[in-house]
């Protein structure tokens, strides 16, 4: 049950409260993403995502991580529906065709949870399975805590579930790496704009490559990379490697970022700490079958980081992909299809 009515006129929208929302027509312009089923436009938390849907079955939604879309999904989309799912894979808040929509206090966490929640709701989507990467793996692990009785299970791609520290993250950061760590550097407006924006394609191309020889010894390098500094985002070419996009993929996320910014995206990273404040007070614990899946040279979200999960994600089943970086669902697509459809069966969700 779709409940977004829409026209190429641009219509008004209804989320499942009845309220009447945003005319899509002012924020929704559908971006050619090759080799996905085409986007919809849909309502929820008082903004339009658009959100691509295909097959039927068990419902699975994948969250992209920064600097990414919903397109960094296109390979998970053919396994998962021909083994019986629906997917459904927005551009979240901020990113792609769904673009930067709200006040910056609207990326904290909590509140692009209720994105989530609400875009299951226009869908008429009782319960599903939640899969994320990246930035869109802390949601998917926020969704799980916060929303339990939607999900029936979670899987996150590189992201650890992280407890609440006693200490502000960009604090903690900001005091054992430095200013040019990129999470502490991007909460600066303008600066992660100014250094991803300069070169739009040197990014994506020097960023979205397979781990060199560096990354595989990452514990070797020098101690400015180590501290994740702002630059290995696409501007460093100690750490390029090959690439796994072809030139018309490459240019689908060159195109996207050229017409919409990094600033959606950033603002993710500019709520850590309203994030940290938001969760005092909450029950550090996932109660739902997790699925947790490593890569082997991520230099940004290790293995080693999901070390202690089990105390706060108990029905955690662990996983690792070899000789694979951060972008592990396009590096090794084969790899995550496998770990992900053998999960879902093992639950018999499948």
């Amino acid at each position: 049950m779709l409940q977004c009515i829409c026209s190429s006129a641009g219509a008004s929208v209804t989320d499942t409260q009845g309220y009447r929302r945003l005319s899509w027509g002012m924020h929704f312009q559908s971006m050619p993403y090759p080799e996905m089923p085409a986007a919809q436009a849909i309502a929820s938390n008082g903004i339009v995502l658009s959100t691509h849907v295909a097959g039927r079955g068990l419902p699975v939604v994948l969250l992209h991580g920064f600097p990414e879309l919903a397109y960094s999904w296109r390979l998970q989309i053919p396994a998962l529906v021909a083994a019986g799912c629906q997917v459904i894979v927005p551009d979240l808040r901020g990113f792609g065709a769904t673009g930067q929509q709200g006040e910056l206090g609207d990326y904290r966490m909590q509140n692009l949870a209720l994105d989530v929640v609400g875009m299951l709701d226009s869908l008429g989507i009782d319960r599903c399975v939640v899969v994320g990467h990246d930035f869109g793996g802390a949601l998917a692990w926020t969704l799980a805590r916060d929303h339990a009785s939607r999900f029936v299970g979670v899987a996150s791609l590189n992201t650890p579930y992280t407890r609440r520290t006693d200490k502000d993250l960009i604090e903690t950061l900001r005091s054992y790496r430095g200013e040019s760590n990129y999470m502490v550097y991007f909460q600066t407006p303008g600066q992660g704009e100014a250094l991803l924006g300069a070169d739009v394609r040197a990014t994506f191309a020097g960023l979205m490559t397979r781990p060199n020889a560096l990354l595989r010894n990452f514990e070797q390098a020098p101690q400015e990379l180590q501290s994740l500094p702002a630059t290995l985002l696409g501007q460093d070419q100690r750490i390029q490697g090959e690439s796994f996009l072809s030139e018309p993929q490459l240019q689908v996320f060159v195109d996207a970022y050229q017409k919409t910014g990094f600033t959606g995206g950033l603002n993710w990273y500019r709520n850590l700490s309203r994030n940290w404040h938001d969760t005092a007070g909450v029950v550090d614990k996932v109660q739902l079958p997790a699925l947790m899946v490593c890569a082997e040279y991520d230099a940004f979200l290790p293995p080693a980081t999901t070390e202690g999960m089990e105390r706060h994600v108990p029905l955690m089943q662990r996983e690792l992909i070899l000789d694979c970086g951060h972008w592990t669902q396009q590096e090794r697509p084969d790899e995550v299809n496998a770990l992900l459809l053998a999960w879902l069966q093992q639950q018999a969700w499948l």
